[in-house]
C-alpha cells in the first residue's frame, strides 16, 4: 500500500505509538511482569538446576525480590513518619512566619489587622484545597495502580512459569531469517536487563555520593544517610525525591531558622535531580546498553509521553532489546545508526 518507505515506516510508529497508549492499562503491568522475569531468571534457572521445582524456584526469587522493595518502602515510610516528630516545631516556626507577614502587611502596605488575617486565612484555604484536590487524585490513581501492583508479580510468575511455551511460540512467530537468532537473543536480553540495573546502581550511587556532598557542605546532620535514602527513593519518578527532601528541609530550617537553610536544599536536591534525569542516567545506562545519550534522552521524553513515569523506565531496555533485533536484521543500518551502535 505504501511503496515509499518513510511513509511505511511512519505510519507503523504511529499505529504502534496508538496501541501503546491506548493499551497502557494492559502494556504496562505486563511490562513489569516481563522486567521481573527476566531479571530473575538467571536465579530461577540455578535453582532448577539445584533440582528445586520451578514453581518453589519461581516463589524464592520473587519473594527474595519483594523483601528488597519491602525495605524501600520501609525507608520511605521511616522518612514520612520521622517528620511528625518535628512538626510541632515546625508549627511554632510557621506560626511565627504569619505573625511576622501580618506585621509586615500592616506597617508597609497600610492592612489593617482583620484584612491581613483574612488575606492569610484565604492563602491557607486556597492550599489545604489544592492539597486535597491533589490528594484525592493520587488516591484515585493509586486505586488502578494498586491493581496493576498486584498483577505485576503474577504475570511475572506466570512468564517464568509457562517460559518454554511462550518461546516456542515466539520462535514460531518471528521470520523465518531469525529463529536461528532466536536463543542469542533472548540471552543478550536478559544481559541487557542485568547491564540496566548495574546502570541503576551506579545511577543510585553517584546521586548518593552528590547528595551527601551537598548536605554535608550545607551543615545538614545525617548527611550521607539522607543522601542515599533520597537516591534509592528516585525509583519513584518525582514524588520520591519530593518526600525524601522533606526531611532534610525541615532539619535546617530548625537548624538555622533562616529561610536560606531550606531554600538551599531544595535548590541542591533540584539541581541533583536535574543531572541525573538529563546527564547522569543516559550516561550511566546508556553506555551500558550502547545507546547514545541522545537517543537515551528521545527514549525517556517518549516513554513519559505514552506511559508516564512506568514509561520512561521501561522503555530504556525495550529500547536495547529493539536495538538487538535489528542488528539481526537487514536494512535497519540507520535504525541502528541512530541508536548509537554499529552492525
Amino acid at each position: 500500500m505504501y511503496k515509499d518507505p518513510i511513509a511505511r515506516n511512519l505510519v507503523y510508529v504511529v499505529f504502534g505509538g496508538a496501541i501503546l497508549y491506548f493499551g497502557r492499562t494492559l502494556f504496562i503491568p505486563l511490562s513489569y511482569g516481563l522486567f521481573i522475569a527476566l531479571l530473575l531468571y538467571p536465579l530461577c534457572q540455578w535453582l532448577e538446576g539445584q533440582r528445586v521445582p520451578r514453581p518453589i524456584a519461581i516463589l524464592l526469587s520473587l519473594a527474595l525480590l519483594i523483601l528488597l522493595v519491602g525495605g524501600m518502602v520501609f525507608l520511605f515510610i521511616r522518612q514520612i513518619s520521622a517528620l511528625r516528630e518535628l512538626w510541632p516545631g515546625l508549627k511554632l516556626k510557621l506560626m511565627g512566619s504569619v505573625t511576622e507577614l501580618l506585621t509586615l502587611l500592616e506597617r508597609d502596605l497600610q492592612v489593617t489587622p482583620q484584612q491581613g488575617r483574612q488575606w492569610v486565612s484565604q492563602g491557607l484555604e486556597r492550599s489545604v484545597g489544592f492539597l486535597f484536590t491533589a490528594v484525592g487524585s493520587i488516591l484515585g490513581q493509586s486505586i488502578t495502580s494498586l491493581v496493576s501492583l498486584l498483577l505485576v508479580p503474577i504475570y511475572g510468575y506466570l512468564i517464568l512459569y509457562y517460559r518454554s511455551p511462550l518461546f516456542r511460540a515466539l520462535y514460531l512467530m518471528v521470520p523465518i531469517r531469525l529463529q536461528s537468532e532466536m536463543r542469542n537473543i533472548l540471552a543478550e536480553s536478559i544481559v541487557s536487563y542485568v547491564s540496566f540495573i548495574k546502570g541503576m546502581l551506579t545511577v543510585y550511587l553517584i546521586v548518593g555520593v552528590l547528595n551527601s556532598l551537598g548536605l554535608y557542605l550545607l551543615g545538614i546532620p545525617h548527611a550521607l544517610f539522607f543522601g542515599f535514602i533520597a537516591s534509592i527513593l528516585t525509583f519513584i519518578p518525582y514524588v520520591g525525591i519530593m518526600i525524601a527532601s522533606l526531611f532534610p528541609i525541615a532539619v535546617s530550617w530548625s537548624l538555622y531558622d533562616a529561610v536560606w537553610a531550606p531554600m538551599a536544599v531544595i535548590a541542591l536536591y533540584s539541581f541533583v535531580q536535574y543531572l541525573e534525569a538529563n546527564l547522569i542516567f543516559p550516561w550511566a545506562v546508556g553506555q551500558r546498553l550502547h545507546l547514545n545519550t541522545l537517543a537515551m534522552l528521545i527514549i525517556i521524553m517518549a516513554g513519559g509521553i505514552l506511559w508516564g513515569a512506568s514509561g520512561m523506565i521501561l522503555f530504556v531496555p525495550f529500547a536495547a532489546i529493539f536495538r538487538l533485533v535489528a542488528q539481526k536484521m537487514e536494512g535497519t543500518e540507520a535504525i541502528i545508526l541512530l541508536f548509537g551502535g554499529s552492525k
